[in-house]
């Protein structure tokens, strides 16, 4: 079959380089989207007011509260038809695939009828400036009519790489962020559309890439085919996605919450930490999208190889992930704080600002690797079916402790560097409770893998 050349075997031959061919294009996938991201701010910064600037950049944690929750639900739908593919369990895949795409547009339509009448009121919650809300409203507005598009395209996505498949959503990927660029700069800097050109730019590029995906899965030959007349809801198939993905959809919500508190600790500082903490940030994020590849990797490979039966293969997977993630976030962390001036510079001329986030990426930048170790960990936990134990550990973990930390620690040694000491903190200990618990876990899977093959034979 024609799309057989973009799958990976995740069940026979070696898994290293294996997994590598599986992790390169996701990687390159999310760093694509950074640099897309960050273009849209650019062009908006350099060819609108700084109101306009303020409305685009601000809006991205209320965007990530509401959207995160669904997104989970694509993890749950790439678990699922993994580990159907791994069972060689053709009719389980395609009513998973008919099921994930279904769920993906009634999630999307939902999310865009909230965001688009919520939006203003949304912004008012979070005390959005006089000067500012109008324009985040509209960009708002505008902004979630492309959900459908959006959560067709990540759930698409999620399906082709149960299969193995990362190239094809790259290169959709790739040709949509490329659109989005050049219609960012006609609407913005010739048509004088200001954030409206770039909310217009971004739902267009979603749209192209998710009839992209529309088209791929129509012409796929095996179980991933798509019949539109089939599009309906398995009760049992949306169960499991629920059970896997809901958790990890939660888990975001949570995560990002606890970020809003962070934040507001570190605005107490004023605008030059604030910058500075910002413009690490956003070095940082190219760090971390490195890492989480590795994490969908372990998800997928994982998911398939318990399918299949292959216990051996999935204490691999981990143990080759464990490995590329260190290596990556060891070297990419180090790298960005060597030359951390240099990439502060991109970000903003003040010494002052460049000097606060050179401050956050000795905290964060260095030891990110831990952070990666964490998720990888989470990645093989969910890969076996179990999403409420890493969901419960991480928001414990990771959101408690450091909500703690601000409440405690911080209080009694207000600096930022006492902040920033939180994350490290927290993936060290999130980590190794993550550990105990695949331990614990991974007993009990195999006890019952190993009971039902005595069944069968």
């Amino acid at each position: 079959m024609a799309s057989k050349r973009h799958e990976i075997d995740m069940c026979n031959g070696p898994l290293g380089p294996k997994i590598l061919a599986f992790t390169l294009p996701l990687m390159l996938s999310s760093i694509l989207q950074l640099l897309f991201n960050a273009a849209d701010v650019i062009v908006v910064g350099r060819y609108a007011s700084d109101a306009s600037l303020a409305a685009v950049t601000s809006t991205g944690s209320l965007v990530n509260l509401l959207v995160n929750l669904f997104m989970g639900l694509s993890i749950g739908a790439n678990v699922v038809v993994a580990q159907a593919i791994g069972h060689n369990d053709a009719k389980r895949t395609e009513r998973a695939v008919h099921t994930s795409l279904l769920v993906s547009l009634i999630s999307g339509l939902l999310l865009m009828a909230v965001g688009f009448f919520t939006a203003r009121q949304l912004l008012e919650w979070m005390s959005s400036p006089e000067n500012v809300i109008e324009l985040s409203s509209l960009y708002l507005r505008i902004y979630f009519l492309g959900m459908p598009a959006s959560l067709f395209y990540n759930f698409g996505s999620a399906l082709l790489r149960a299969t193995g498949d990362t190239r094809r959503p790259l290169n959709y990927l790739s040709f949509a962020g490329v659109l989005n660029v050049c219609l960012n700069l006609l609407l913005v800097i010739v048509f004088h559309l200001d954030v409206a050109g770039v909310a217009i730019a971004t739902i267009t590029s979603q749209y192209v890439s998710a009839l992209l995906i529309l088209r791929c899965l129509l012409r796929e030959t095996g179980p991933l085919h798509l019949e539109l007349s089939r599009l309906r809801i398995d009760k049992e198939i949306f169960g499991a996605i629920v059970r896997i993905g809901l958790p990890a959809g939660f888990q975001g919500v949570v995560f990002s919450l606890s970020n809003v508190v962070i934040q507001s600790s570190i605005n107490s500082f004023g605008d030059i930490v604030m910058a500075g903490s910002g413009a690490a940030a956003n070095i940082e994020s190219f760090v971390y999208m490195a890492m989480n590849a590795f994490y969908q990797s372990c998800l997928t490979f994982t998911s398939q190889n318990y399918g299949a039966g292959r216990r051996e293969r999935v204490d691999k997977t981990l143990l080759w992930c464990q490995l590329y993630v260190v290596i990556t976030g060891l070297v990419l962390g180090n790298l960005a704080y060597l030359f951390g001036p240099q990439l502060l510079s991109i970000y903003t001329p003040s010494a002052e600002v460049a000097a606060q986030g050179m401050i956050r990426m000795s905290y964060i930048a260095v030891p990110y690797f831990l952070c990666g170790v964490m998720d990888v960990m989470v990645g093989s936990l969910r890969g076996l079916g179990w999403s409420v134990a890493p969901m419960v550990v991480s928001i414990l973990g990771v959101c408690g402790i450091r909500l703690l930390w601000v409440a405690t620690a911080f209080q009694a040694v207000r600096t930022p560097g006492c902040l920033y000491i939180s994350y490290p903190i927290t993936w060290v200990v999130t980590g190794a409770v993550h550990i105990i618990c695949f331990l614990i876990i991974r007993k009990r899977v195999y006890e019952r893998m190993a009971a039902a093959v005595e069944v069968k034979s």
